[in-house]
């Protein structure tokens, strides 16, 4: 396993985060997130609303207007300029979501989506049950964050392994923001009794970790428990006693499809809310971080 190197492409990124926000709680905890972590790496900002017979309703309701959403945008962003001093625009697009969003990156160049998520359960305005599809229709990492606040950008990262995820891919952005933002990565690899499996997970743990140490990441080893749980629990509860920032996980790809497997929505669903970072495998080829 080598580290895949960074390369300028067609696509080339802006150094920008896009949120998708319907002014809902968990959608301006998103946005606050979101600001924070710009913040920290000097990144410009894009607020984006995304306008659908949903939030149609949610207006109507709300009171707001097309004409008053804008004006109300507008005056976000420059209240959050002056508070966070970072670059701070709006955008607002029509249509589906998940759509609206991929082509918003598109457009953008944007490096990464920041979406904030009420859980898989129930009706929600712009986000919930649309998270999974926003995350597989866009090439860039997601981070899915629900109600729980961000107190300080990532110190702490648990990065789960198993022999179905393409771990190498989630290196490169693992390096990257451990560098980034000084993080602890806790390499958590799902502990396998089956000899061949077994060997396979400690040889990508072991390519990983001389990766990590080649490029001077702080790390932490420790594989799961035998009989303690489904692996996405103990993903979580580590996570929790150990305090995590964010947990990666890698979207699955399958018939040429994306795609999550039902532990994988337990950890971006977690009932603890810690943020989740979502790696598509086509991400890859379009990084051109700095």
């Amino acid at each position: 396993m080598e580290i895949i190197k960074k390369k300028k492409t067609k696509e080339s990124f802006n150094n920008i985060i896009l949120v998708p926000t319907d002014f809902s709680e968990v959608c301006e905890n998103a946005v606050n997130h979101t600001l924070q972590i710009a913040k920290y790496i000097d990144f410009k900002v894009i607020l984006l609303h995304v306008v659908n017979e949903d939030t149609l309703a949610y207006l109507e309701k709300s009171g707001l207007t097309k004409e008053s959403l804008e004006n109300k945008l507008k005056e976000h962003a420059e209240k959050y300029k002056i508070e966070f001093g970072i670059q701070v625009d709006y955008l607002i697009k029509e249509g589906k979501l998940f759509k609206q969003v991929q082509k918003a990156v598109t457009e953008t160049g944007a490096n990464m989506v920041v979406l904030g998520t009420h859980g898989k359960v129930g009706f929600q305005k712009i986000t919930g049950s649309y998270a999974l599809k926003v995350i597989t229709k866009t090439f860039v990492p997601t981070i899915v964050v629900q109600k729980k606040a961000l107190i300080e950008p990532y110190r702490n990262i648990v990065f789960p392994v198993t022999v179905e995820t393409q771990d190498r891919q989630k290196v490169n952005w693992a390096i990257y923001i451990a560098k980034t933002f000084r993080s602890t990565v806790h390499i958590f690899p799902k502990r396998e009794n089956e000899s061949y499996h077994k060997s396979k997970i400690m040889n990508v743990v072991k390519q990983i970790k001389t990766i990590f140490d080649k490029h001077n990441v702080k790390y932490i080893d420790k594989v799961s428990e035998e009989g303690a749980g489904n692996f996405a629990k103990q993903v979580i509860d580590y996570a929790v006693v150990n305090k995590a920032d964010l947990i990666m996980t890698m979207v699955s790809t399958g018939s040429f499809l994306p795609f999550f497997d039902s532990q994988d929505e337990q950890i971006i669903f977690n009932t603890s809310q810690i943020p989740v970072i979502c790696i598509n495998p086509t991400s890859v080829k379009n990084l051109s971080w700095h």
